[in-house]
């Protein structure tokens, strides 16, 4: 959040998201408390418009526009490909997707799968033409278990980057534990190097899951939970803490579907007296897709208001 107690504003989805796996394994280490965080809203500021075109069955082009007070308006480009290398219902490779803005800043990310168990993926930002953040990341599956390796801005000149490990791995049916290792070294880093450590667990059942980690070096704590009560509603807690900070928020949120009336709503709030929601409304048989956004700090009087269109 800002000083304002306002979340800034996301950069846009992509139109094609990355792929996700369809096995029976833990899936990534990262990914332990997606299922709750979907259900949470995103709240956005201002004006957003975004315009979606696919030229062909693996190209897509995209067109945004934003209009706000937190973060700088203006227009963005964006396009997705998506290769003929198929390993599953929902896994097409190699993935590319980007945007470039007037000012010349590009994000680019790829993802390539090579087999069945090897997954690659790329991801680099340049602002101000300068290199911002490179990102490279080779991902293995096996059967029950899943290692990650890391590497962020490795510059070898300044002898500076980040390194992570990741390893989840079933032990049961429905439970999976793992951990992370993260080492960081530069000059500008205490000591010249610093390292830490977190494990993980997730426990899911046919219609609820819950996800924690606990980093002891910096005595943070992390928890989910996530339920899918019926069809149209699913709700979400989350807790974030840390002994260091002697600081402790929770989150609860919530969504609900309704597919006769073609919207989706989804809210939260936390004990810090924030409250956001956000209301999406498809509007056939038009491929439009309305979009309205509201978040309020009660403690510090902020509120802010958002409205986007999304068209394809």
């Amino acid at each position: 959040m800002n000083s304002a107690g306002v979340p800034p504003s996301p950069e846009p989805q992509d139109p094609i998201p990355p792929p996700v796996s369809t096995d029976h394994g833990p899936g990534t280490f990262e990914d332990i408390h997606r299922k709750c965080k979907e259900i949470f809203p995103v709240p956005f500021e201002g004006a957003k418009l975004m315009i979606n075109k696919a030229l062909s069955n693996n190209f897509q082009i995209n067109h945004i526009f934003t209009m706000s007070s937190l973060l700088p308006s203006g227009y963005k480009f964006g396009s997705t490909y998506v290769g003929t290398k198929q390993f599953g219902p929902m896994e097409v490779f190699p993935v590319m997707y980007g945007d470039l803005d007037a000012s010349g800043n590009m994000t680019a990310n790829i993802i390539h799968q090579f087999t069945k168990s090897l997954r690659c993926k790329f991801f680099s930002q340049i602002q101000g033409g300068n290199w911002q953040a490179t990102q490279i990341t080779t991902e293995y599956r096996g059967s029950d278990w899943t290692g990650v390796f890391t590497g962020g801005n490795i510059d070898i000149i300044n002898e500076s980057g980040v390194m992570v490990c990741q390893y989840l791995k079933n032990i049961t049916k429905k439970l999976c534990m793992g951990s992370e290792l993260v080492y960081q070294y530069g000059k500008t880093i205490p000591g010249n190097e610093m390292c830490t450590y977190t494990l993980a667990g997730k426990y899911a059942g046919d219609d609820w899951q819950f996800s924690g980690n606990v980093t002891p070096s910096a005595a943070g704590l992390h928890m989910c939970y996530s339920q899918k009560v019926n069809e149209s509603f699913s709700v979400g807690v989350e807790l974030e803490g840390s002994l260091r900070t002697q600081e402790c928020t929770t989150t609860i949120g919530y969504q609900i579907d309704l597919p006769t009336a073609n919207m989706t709503f989804k809210g939260q709030f936390d004990s810090n007296w924030c409250v956001g929601s956000v209301l999406e409304k498809r509007l056939p048989p038009l491929p439009f897709t309305l979009a309205l956004c509201g978040f309020g700090n009660h403690v510090k009087s902020t509120y802010r208001f958002g409205i986007g269109l999304y068209v394809g």
